[in-house]
């Protein structure tokens, strides 16, 4: 069987709500300066510049679920691409706070048994629910490919301590 993108996206700029609402307000606020003293107008670049690397941090960061794994790009200068394969991932929770199920987002975090990366958090993405079990449905199939079970051992203390 060959090896299939079953979804592609990234987070939503919502993420930025409260950094683009700040660089508005310094952006007012020099914006004013700039009417008593008419060089502070050269201050914008600040805001400016800082609220559209932040668009691009979250833009430049993209997730693709393939039927066998999950790939993840970030970096805006410097790009690192990482992935974990299907079958390791143990746990996927699905998170959706009152202001992103308005907007129609959630956020995926997933726990791995991979060990660069442990945890996954896939921030404000549409349509959550259909990825989440899109996600479980594929996981389960690679488990079954590669013949792999997920095991979990309570951690017991000393056998001393046990009182009998």
């Amino acid at each position: 069987m060959e090896e299939m993108t079953l979804w592609k996206g990234g987070s939503s700029q919502w993420l930025n709500l409260g950094s683009f609402s700040l660089g508005l307000l310094m952006s007012i606020g020099i914006g004013v300066a700039g009417l008593f003293f008419p060089p502070a107008y050269l201050a914008l670049l600040i805001p400016a510049s800082w609220v559209f690397w932040r668009f691009l941090l979250v833009r430049c960061q993209t997730y693709e679920l393939s039927s066998e794994r999950l790939r993840i790009s970030q970096g805006v200068i410097n790009q690192k691409i990482d992935e974990v394969e299907l079958y390791r991932i143990k746990d996927v929770l699905l998170e959706r706070k009152w202001w992103m199920r308005i907007l129609g987002l959630g956020t995926l975090s997933l726990e791995t048994s991979d060990r660069s990366l442990a945890q996954i958090e896939i921030a404000a993405i549409p349509d959550s629910i259909q990825l989440r079990e899109t996600l479980r449905q594929h996981i389960e199939i690679m488990r079954d490919k590669k013949r792999v079970r997920e095991m979990d051992f309570d951690d017991v203390g000393d056998s001393s301590q046990l009182i009998g």
